[in-house]
């Protein structure tokens, strides 16, 4: 019997374990297809850890009479272990929603003018969400426009989505649980579901399967935002994670250190940044360095002419739906053509063409995510 105190042990202390390791970035756990595992571990844990602590109780007596130092430093360990894992370990004890999502208008932004944001409008309102921020909290919900949304960045994967959090039609809140393939995988409240963020699709759970709606956003730079939206607000840090976040911006200008969020300046390497862009149902992916050098590419996706500009900052950048005949250059602030030139800020509001989702992202986040892309070679 006391071979069960053991074993019951050793298997609370293995569970544990392993429902941290296949969920967050530990060596090797983000590179194996274990989603399915993962999912499994943390839906059931109650039910792993009351068999293991049944089994534990069952030996308790045999395990004591035979030996009372072995046993009780054995318990000690792998309650600790069990404390550690989840009290420290586990990304809701690391990441945390914000106690309070206030928001500051052009006059009485202390931010600075470079610093990146994600840009969401609707109606009359716009709001700008500061990727030093949003990167630490993973995702705010908020409501822009009358409109309920989900906004989400991996820092991880260098990815900014803006959602509408609807779950089978109903508003649905979500927790960040952990992530698969370097990617932060939120947890529904109602169906205990995990989604994807890169892609808003449900990846695990009863609504596998079902995707999230894509809210438009763009990415740019503060002085950009104000200067599309002069009445428009931006997100103030919560002055209970003030310390927690990236408070000099390093992240957003590419020279943050850290393994898992450094940019790797050169082309196509596993932490270099790229663009996404999607358009009808195929999608194409443009290398940072050559968008920056160009400043404007027109190409086509399957046979949709699209153009893809970054701005003179470096920071802001956005695609369209271009007419067929049409191939633009950008100079100072106009896209001109043989026959046409238009404001840049029209073509950034959508009032002239229409507006392609792009993103920002790494290298291997863009290609794991969307396997069937093609990848543009500059002329």
């Amino acid at each position: 019997m006391k071979a069960l105190f053991y074993f019951g042990l050793l298997g609370l202390l293995i569970f544990e374990i392993a429902a941290v390791y296949f969920i967050m970035p530990f060596p090797g756990s983000q590179r194996i297809n274990s989603l399915g595992l993962a999912y499994t571990l943390y839906h059931y844990r109650w039910v792993f850890r009351i068999v293991f602590v049944i089994l534990i109780a069952i030996g308790f007596l045999p395990a004591f009479r035979k030996s009372k130092v072995w046993p009780s430093l054995l318990i000690v360990l792998v309650s600790v272990v069990t404390y550690f894992i989840n009290a420290k370990m586990f990304a809701e004890a690391i990441f945390h929603q914000p106690k309070q999502v206030l928001f500051a208008n052009q006059q009485t932004s202390k931010l600075p003018a470079d610093a990146v944001v994600l840009v969401v409008a609707n109606g009359n309102e716009a709001k700008a969400f500061p990727i030093r921020y949003i990167a630490y909290h993973h995702q705010v919900q908020t409501t822009v426009g009358g409109k309920k949304l989900l906004v989400t960045y991996c820092d991880v994967c260098r990815s900014g989505y803006v959602f509408e959090p609807l779950v089978n039609g109903k508003a649905e809140t979500f927790r960040l649980v952990g992530m698969d393939h370097f990617n932060a995988m939120l947890e529904d409240h109602s169906t205990k579901t995990w989604w994807r963020q890169a892609t808003g699709e449900a990846v695990a759970g009863e609504l596998k399967g079902q995707t999230l709606p894509i809210f438009s956003s763009q990415q740019m730079s503060l002085a950009q935002f104000f200067t599309l939206h002069p009445n428009g607000t931006v997100m103030l840090p919560d002055p209970a994670f003030e310390k927690r976040y990236d408070q000099t911006g390093a992240f957003g200008k590419g020279k943050d250190t850290d393994s898992l969020t450094y940019t790797d300046t050169t082309s196509w390497k596993e932490k270099s940044w790229v663009v996404g862009v999607v358009a009808g149902h195929k999608s194409k992916v443009y290398d940072w360095n050559v968008l920056k050098q160009k400043n404007i590419i027109n190409d086509t996706i399957g046979n949709i002419p699209i153009s893809l500009v970054m701005l003179a900052d470096e920071k802001s950048f956005f695609a369209f739906q271009r007419n067929k005949a049409e191939s633009f250059v950008l100079r100072n602030d106009s896209l001109i053509s043989t026959t046409s030139s238009y404001a840049i800020t029209e073509v950034m509001l959508g009032k002239q063409f229409v507006s392609l989702q792009a993103n920002q992202t790494y290298w291997h986040t863009w290609r794991v995510f969307h396997p069937h892309t093609t990848r543009y070679n500059a002329d």
